[in-house]
């Protein structure tokens, strides 16, 4: 790969900390830890398990936090998981099927610290001010072991990005909605996460969707380049589409 400069790093990674950071959110095993644990299902575990890191808070922060479900949705899915065993343990039980995924499906990808270095120095430089659910992740104790600890840090650079996604919609004038909506139409979407349709016609706001996703890319290229050299932000990069292909494989 010849050399990136940061906002090219912060293109790469992208889709990658996007799809490979969601895996284990609806996984099987992570379906099935939740329902052993006495969930009604694994939305309501998703709910409560991505969003317990924030603490016992009410379903309006977990909203503000999460954007793409339609509110009603959020607050049904919230109130119901909670309720199994709090909001707390609810987000530790969560963050133990992240760490299980990571040992399940990166035990046997060689040279994991060449990823963890760069990406935990970069995750342990940012300011979270203004990133919630970052902050409430990173918050939470790290596991040890390299398998465990590389997906964490997936799942880290998946919640920065998208609190800086979710600022930069809000300042481009959309909603969670009107942002799905936006791209592609995406209906099928948009019905997963609650809200019914008729919807809105949302191609007028494909210029103020893109510049979003613009500045959400801005936005962790600054974090890169304040926090890595250029030879370290290269690195991440390499051993992000890595990790990809190993996990592809």
């Amino acid at each position: 790969m010849e050399t990136l400069n940061e906002f090219q790093v912060a293109t790469v990674i992208a889709p990658i900390i996007g799809s490979v950071g969601a895996k284990y959110m609806l996984d099987a095993d992570t379906n099935a830890a939740g329902l052993a644990a006495g969930y009604p299902s694994g939305f309501d575990f998703y709910f409560a398990g991505r969003g317990g890191v924030l603490g016992d808070v009410d379903a309006d922060v977990v909203h503000a936090a999460f954007m793409f479900f339609d509110r009603a949705l959020t607050e049904k899915l919230w109130n119901r998981g909670i309720a199994v065993e709090g909001a707390r343990a609810a987000g530790k039980r969560f963050m133990q099927c992240c760490d299980d995924w990571g040992r399940k499906h990166l035990s046997g990808v060689s040279e994991l610290e060449k990823f963890i270095d760069p990406a935990a120095k970069l995750v342990k430089s940012i300011d979270a001010a203004g990133l919630s659910l970052f902050a409430a992740v990173r918050a939470e104790p790290m596991p040890v072991d390299e398998p465990a600890l590389a997906y964490r840090l997936i799942d880290l650079l998946r919640e920065l990005r998208g609190c800086y996604h979710i600022s930069a919609l809000v300042t481009h004038g959309l909603t969670g909605l009107q942002a799905t909506l936006a791209i592609d139409g995406n209906q099928d979407i948009a019905k997963m996460h609650g809200w019914a349709p008729p919807y809105p016609d949302c191609s007028g706001l494909v210029d103020q969707r893109v510049a979003a996703e613009v500045a959400t890319n801005n936005a962790m290229a600054r974090a890169i380049a304040a926090a890595l050299t250029t030879d370290e932000m290269n690195q991440l990069a390499t051993q992000t589409v890595r990790i990809n292909t190993a996990i592809a494989g």
